[in-house]
Parts: C-alpha cells; structure tokens; sequence
C-alpha cells in the first residue's frame, strides 16, 4: 500500500494546487449567496474526484498481469497519461499572459455571483471530474491504485487519502470562511489575485513535474 500511495501522492498534490478551482470557491465565498455555493461547489468537487479515481481504479484492475508479476498495460497507459500531462504543461506554459496583460478567466466566473446552490455543485463536479487537467490527474491514480496489487480495504484508504489531499485547498478556504466569514474577505481577496495573475505559470509547472513522474512511474513497471 505504500507504493500506492506514493504513488498518488504527487497528482493529489497536483489537484490540489489547480488555481481555478480556488478562485472559483474564492468567487463564490465573495459572492451574495455565499454560503450556499459554495457549500455546493465544495460537494460537487469532493465527488468528482471520487469519481474520477474510483472509475479508474476500477477499470484499471482488469489491467492483466504479466508472468512475472509486471503490469506493462499499466506501464503503457501511465506514460501515455504522461506525456498528455507534459504537453498539457506546454499549452498552459504558452497561454500565460504576456508582460502587464490581464490575465483571461473562464467566462462562466462572471456568472458565479448569480449561480445557485445546484449550479455551484455541479460545477464543481465537472471542474473536478471532466476538466481535462484534473481528469488526467485522477486517471493516473486511479492507474496507480488499480494495478498496485492491493486489497480492496487499502485501496479504500488509499483512495480517502487521495481524495482528502486533493480536495483540501477548496475545502479549507470554504471551512474557514463558514467559521469567520467576516474576517476572510480581506485575505481571500488577496489570495484571489495572486492566484488569477500566476495562474498559468504555476500550472504548467505542476503538470511538467507531475507529468515526468508519472512517466518514470509507467517505466517502472516494466521492470
């Protein structure tokens, strides 16, 4: 189990750090309907990632093994996810804004301060679920956690572990501001900022570190 969760550790960290989803929950703490959006926004975002790696696990458990115990199938489709995440890296690399260009935003954030409660949630289902970074991210563990050779009770865990790391940093501004929202309104609009102008540099440097690794990780199964 601990090679799986090493293994895990790296892309959780990667959803984690994803800044569009912190300023899409910073947007909605900020916003008239505060409370009830985000709320929902951090349930929809909870479950897409369960989703995300639970499918996964599952499918990636019917990855056939080879007489010596190897999985190269899970070697192969590791690397494939790889290099789709290091070209990701180069995408969002050349879409970094240019000297003092304002940054672009997703247009739906002009429409977080009029979403409801089941939009938010839905929303944050797709943004964790079928947004292609994290969609990558969470197809990678599952990968890991599938043809780690586990049991099903620590793959459980592994999976809890994974989910709680990813989720927390949209999490931990929701907690926080539903337990002091008056004194949140300061920092997150501060932390909102820095993130929308660093946006895309922090992103394809995530994805180029997690998409060697997860390289390396598929390279590794063929020994």
């Amino acid at each position: 189990m601990g090679s799986a969760i090493g293994s895990i550790l790296p892309l959780a960290l990667g959803i984690a750090i994803s800044p569009i989803p912190i300023i899409a929950a910073i947007l909605m703490l900020l916003s008239p309907k505060a409370r009830a959006t985000s709320v929902g926004f951090l349930v929809g975002w909870i479950l897409g990632i369960v989703v995300a790696v639970v499918v996964f696990t599952l499918l990636s458990s019917l990855i056939p093994a080879a007489s010596d115990g190897s999985k190269p199938g899970a070697g192969v489709v590791k690397i494939i996810l790889g290099v789709l995440l290091l070209l990701l890296a180069v995408r969002q690399w050349r879409s970094r804004p240019k000297g003092d260009a304002e940054p672009a935003l997703p247009n739906w954030m002009a429409a977080i301060d009029t979403m409801t409660a089941g939009k938010a949630l839905g929303l944050g289902f797709l943004l964790a679920a079928v947004n292609p970074k994290n969609l990558l991210m969470g197809a990678a563990a599952g990968v890991a956690i599938g043809a780690a050779g586990i049991s099903s009770g620590e793959a459980t865990i592994t999976i809890v572990i994974y989910v709680v790391i990813a989720a927390s940093t949209v999490a931990l501004p929701v907690i926080a501001y539903l337990a002091a929202s008056s004194r949140m309104t300061a920092p997150l609009q501060s932390l909102r900022t820095w993130l929308v102008h660093n946006n895309a540099t922090v992103m394809s440097i995530l994805l180029l570190v997690i998409g060697f690794v997860v390289v390396g990780k598929g390279l590794a199964d063929f020994s």
